[in-house]
Protein backbone atom coordinates (compact mmCIF):
# COMPACT_ATOMS: atom_id res chain seq x y z
CA UNK A 1 0.00 0.00 0.00
CA UNK A 2 2.08 3.56 -0.94
CA UNK A 3 0.88 6.28 1.76
CA UNK A 4 1.28 9.62 -0.59
CA UNK A 5 1.76 13.22 0.93
CA UNK A 6 0.43 15.77 -1.73
CA UNK A 7 1.03 19.60 -1.64
CA UNK A 8 -0.73 22.13 -3.55
CA UNK A 9 0.69 25.91 -3.25
CA UNK A 10 0.73 26.42 -6.99
CA UNK A 11 -2.11 29.22 -6.48
CA UNK A 12 -3.97 31.02 -3.14
CA UNK A 13 -5.35 27.74 -1.98
CA UNK A 14 -2.88 26.17 0.87
CA UNK A 15 -3.99 22.55 0.17
CA UNK A 16 -2.49 18.98 1.66
CA UNK A 17 -3.95 15.94 1.22
CA UNK A 18 -3.12 12.28 1.94
CA UNK A 19 -3.89 9.17 0.32
CA UNK A 20 -3.43 5.52 0.25
CA UNK A 21 -3.76 3.78 -2.81
CA UNK A 22 -5.01 6.38 -4.89
CA UNK A 23 -7.73 7.30 -2.24
CA UNK A 24 -8.06 10.27 -0.50
CA UNK A 25 -7.75 9.39 3.01
CA UNK A 26 -7.66 13.05 4.33
CA UNK A 27 -7.86 17.16 3.18
CA UNK A 28 -6.73 19.97 4.58
CA UNK A 29 -7.25 23.45 2.76
CA UNK A 30 -6.97 27.09 3.32
CA UNK A 31 -7.74 29.52 0.69
CA UNK A 32 -6.34 32.73 1.77
CA UNK A 33 -5.95 35.75 -0.90
CA UNK A 34 -2.70 37.11 1.26
CA UNK A 35 -0.44 33.38 0.85
CA UNK A 36 -0.57 31.42 3.36
CA UNK A 37 1.65 29.40 2.20
CA UNK A 38 4.60 29.56 4.41
CA UNK A 39 2.23 29.75 7.74
CA UNK A 40 -0.33 27.14 6.92
CA UNK A 41 1.58 24.47 4.63
CA UNK A 42 4.15 22.43 7.62
CA UNK A 43 1.11 23.20 10.60
CA UNK A 44 -1.19 21.06 8.03
CA UNK A 45 1.30 18.85 7.28
CA UNK A 46 1.76 17.92 10.51
CA UNK A 47 -2.10 18.08 12.06
CA UNK A 48 -3.07 15.61 8.79
CA UNK A 49 -0.85 13.26 10.20
CA UNK A 50 -1.62 13.36 13.75
CA UNK A 51 -5.06 12.86 12.94
CA UNK A 52 -4.42 9.86 11.56
CA UNK A 53 -1.98 8.19 14.03
CA UNK A 54 0.84 8.73 11.33
CA UNK A 55 4.57 10.35 11.23
CA UNK A 56 6.48 11.61 8.05
CA UNK A 57 8.30 7.98 8.52
CA UNK A 58 5.33 6.33 7.43
CA UNK A 59 5.15 7.98 3.59
CA UNK A 60 6.14 6.46 0.71
CA UNK A 61 6.35 9.08 -1.30
CA UNK A 62 5.49 12.93 -1.43
CA UNK A 63 3.61 14.44 -4.49
CA UNK A 64 4.22 17.69 -5.33
CA UNK A 65 2.45 20.39 -7.82
CA UNK A 66 4.73 21.41 -10.20
CA UNK A 67 3.00 24.37 -11.84
CA UNK A 68 2.64 26.52 -13.41
CA UNK A 69 1.05 29.13 -10.92
CA UNK A 70 2.18 31.58 -8.17
CA UNK A 71 6.29 31.48 -8.38
CA UNK A 72 6.33 32.12 -4.78
CA UNK A 73 3.47 29.79 -3.90
CA UNK A 74 5.54 27.00 -6.00
CA UNK A 75 8.46 27.67 -4.44
CA UNK A 76 7.40 27.26 -0.89
CA UNK A 77 5.85 23.86 -2.01
CA UNK A 78 8.40 22.72 -4.00
CA UNK A 79 10.96 23.57 -1.24
CA UNK A 80 9.03 21.60 1.28
CA UNK A 81 8.45 18.35 -0.92
CA UNK A 82 12.49 18.70 -1.41
CA UNK A 83 13.27 18.91 1.92
CA UNK A 84 10.71 15.79 3.46
CA UNK A 85 12.37 13.60 0.13
CA UNK A 86 16.04 13.97 0.96
CA UNK A 87 15.40 13.72 5.45
CA UNK A 88 13.17 10.42 4.79
CA UNK A 89 15.09 9.38 1.29
CA UNK A 90 11.75 8.70 -0.20
CA UNK A 91 10.53 9.31 -3.83
CA UNK A 92 9.47 12.59 -5.26
CA UNK A 93 6.29 12.97 -7.77
CA UNK A 94 5.30 16.02 -9.78
CA UNK A 95 1.55 16.70 -10.98
CA UNK A 96 0.74 19.30 -13.40
CA UNK A 97 -1.27 21.69 -11.60
CA UNK A 98 -3.44 22.34 -14.65
CA UNK A 99 -4.20 18.51 -14.86
CA UNK A 100 -5.09 17.95 -11.04
CA UNK A 101 -7.37 21.01 -11.95
CA UNK A 102 -8.83 19.72 -14.85
CA UNK A 103 -9.73 16.84 -12.76
CA UNK A 104 -12.11 18.13 -11.25
CA UNK A 105 -14.36 18.27 -13.86
CA UNK A 106 -16.81 15.38 -15.64
CA UNK A 107 -17.56 15.58 -19.40
CA UNK A 108 -19.67 12.86 -21.01
CA UNK A 109 -18.28 14.42 -24.25
CA UNK A 110 -16.03 17.67 -24.89
CA UNK A 111 -13.55 19.10 -23.96
CA UNK A 112 -11.84 21.03 -20.74
CA UNK A 113 -10.03 23.73 -20.53
CA UNK A 114 -8.55 24.83 -17.07
CA UNK A 115 -6.98 28.26 -16.58
CA UNK A 116 -5.02 29.96 -14.26
CA UNK A 117 -4.87 33.89 -13.96
CA UNK A 118 -1.66 35.21 -15.40
CA UNK A 119 -2.50 38.96 -15.25
CA UNK A 120 -3.97 41.31 -17.00
CA UNK A 121 -5.75 39.52 -20.12
CA UNK A 122 -3.08 36.61 -20.02
CA UNK A 123 -4.15 32.91 -18.84
CA UNK A 124 -1.92 29.84 -18.13
CA UNK A 125 -4.12 26.91 -19.80
CA UNK A 126 -4.05 23.57 -21.37
CA UNK A 127 -6.62 21.28 -23.42
CA UNK A 128 -7.87 17.55 -21.93
CA UNK A 129 -10.48 15.26 -23.84
CA UNK A 130 -13.28 13.81 -22.02
CA UNK A 131 -10.96 11.06 -20.80
CA UNK A 132 -8.72 14.11 -19.36
CA UNK A 133 -5.55 13.24 -21.65
CA UNK A 134 -3.88 16.43 -22.52
CA UNK A 135 -4.22 17.26 -26.24
CA UNK A 136 -2.57 20.66 -26.26
CA UNK A 137 0.19 21.66 -24.37
CA UNK A 138 0.35 23.84 -21.40
CA UNK A 139 0.83 27.75 -23.04
CA UNK A 140 0.80 31.42 -21.33
CA UNK A 141 -1.45 32.95 -23.82
CA UNK A 142 -3.41 36.32 -23.84
CA UNK A 143 -7.06 35.46 -24.21
CA UNK A 144 -9.60 36.88 -26.59
CA UNK A 145 -13.01 36.78 -28.29
CA UNK A 146 -11.51 34.08 -30.51
CA UNK A 147 -9.76 32.04 -28.28
CA UNK A 148 -10.05 28.25 -27.93
CA UNK A 149 -12.33 28.42 -30.92
CA UNK A 150 -11.29 25.79 -32.52
CA UNK A 151 -12.45 23.18 -29.76
CA UNK A 152 -15.28 25.43 -29.15
CA UNK A 153 -17.11 24.83 -33.01
CA UNK A 154 -16.02 21.02 -32.69
CA UNK A 155 -17.70 19.78 -28.87
CA UNK A 156 -19.21 21.03 -25.37
CA UNK A 157 -15.72 23.22 -23.39
CA UNK A 158 -15.75 23.10 -19.86
CA UNK A 159 -13.43 26.47 -18.45
CA UNK A 160 -12.45 25.49 -14.86
CA UNK A 161 -9.82 27.79 -12.90
CA UNK A 162 -9.53 31.23 -11.56
CA UNK A 163 -9.14 32.85 -14.94
CA UNK A 164 -12.38 31.79 -16.39
CA UNK A 165 -14.11 35.26 -15.33
CA UNK A 166 -11.89 37.10 -17.70
CA UNK A 167 -12.89 34.73 -20.58
CA UNK A 168 -16.37 34.58 -19.33
CA UNK A 169 -16.61 38.32 -19.81
CA UNK A 170 -15.75 37.96 -23.77
CA UNK A 171 -16.98 34.55 -24.45
CA UNK A 172 -20.15 34.23 -25.89
CA UNK A 173 -20.22 30.87 -27.83
CA UNK A 174 -22.70 28.43 -27.22
CA UNK A 175 -20.76 25.47 -26.43
CA UNK A 176 -19.07 26.81 -23.51
CA UNK A 177 -19.31 26.26 -19.92
CA UNK A 178 -17.54 28.21 -17.29
CA UNK A 179 -16.80 26.27 -13.90
CA UNK A 180 -15.52 29.75 -11.17
CA UNK A 181 -14.85 29.71 -8.36
CA UNK A 182 -12.32 26.78 -8.41
CA UNK A 183 -8.83 26.65 -7.78
CA UNK A 184 -5.85 23.40 -7.87
CA UNK A 185 -6.66 21.28 -4.73
CA UNK A 186 -4.66 18.30 -3.85
CA UNK A 187 -7.72 16.33 -3.50
CA UNK A 188 -7.20 15.23 -7.37
CA UNK A 189 -3.65 15.21 -7.20
CA UNK A 190 -4.42 11.74 -5.24
CA UNK A 191 -5.31 9.36 -8.84
CA UNK A 192 -3.24 11.08 -10.44
CA UNK A 193 0.12 10.24 -7.86
CA UNK A 194 -0.56 6.83 -7.62
CA UNK A 195 -0.31 6.46 -11.73
CA UNK A 196 2.63 7.95 -11.19
CA UNK A 197 3.85 5.83 -8.21
CA UNK A 198 2.56 2.22 -9.75
CA UNK A 199 5.15 3.16 -12.91
CA UNK A 200 8.08 4.21 -10.62
CA UNK A 201 7.58 8.02 -12.82
CA UNK A 202 9.62 10.13 -10.00
CA UNK A 203 11.66 13.37 -9.92
CA UNK A 204 15.45 13.59 -9.11
CA UNK A 205 14.93 15.69 -6.11
CA UNK A 206 18.66 16.93 -6.23
CA UNK A 207 17.21 19.03 -9.42
CA UNK A 208 13.82 19.23 -9.64
CA UNK A 209 12.59 22.57 -10.18
CA UNK A 210 8.76 23.87 -10.47
CA UNK A 211 7.23 24.78 -13.97
CA UNK A 212 7.30 28.51 -13.59
CA UNK A 213 6.67 28.94 -17.52
CA UNK A 214 7.10 32.59 -17.41
CA UNK A 215 10.00 34.28 -15.21
CA UNK A 216 9.09 35.85 -12.09
CA UNK A 217 8.50 39.67 -12.21
CA UNK A 218 8.40 41.65 -8.63
CA UNK A 219 5.65 43.49 -7.56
Amino acid sequence: MALILCLETATTNCSVALSEDGILLALKEDNNNNYSHAEKLHVFIDEILKENNLSVADLDAIAVSKGPGSYTGLRIGVSTAKGLCFSLDIPLISIATLASLAAQVEMEKGFVIPMLDARRMEVYSAVFDKELHEIRETKAEVLDENSFVDYLEKNKTAFIGNGVEKFKAICTHSNAKFITGKLPSAREMCSLVEAKYKISDTEDVAYFEPYYLKDFIAG
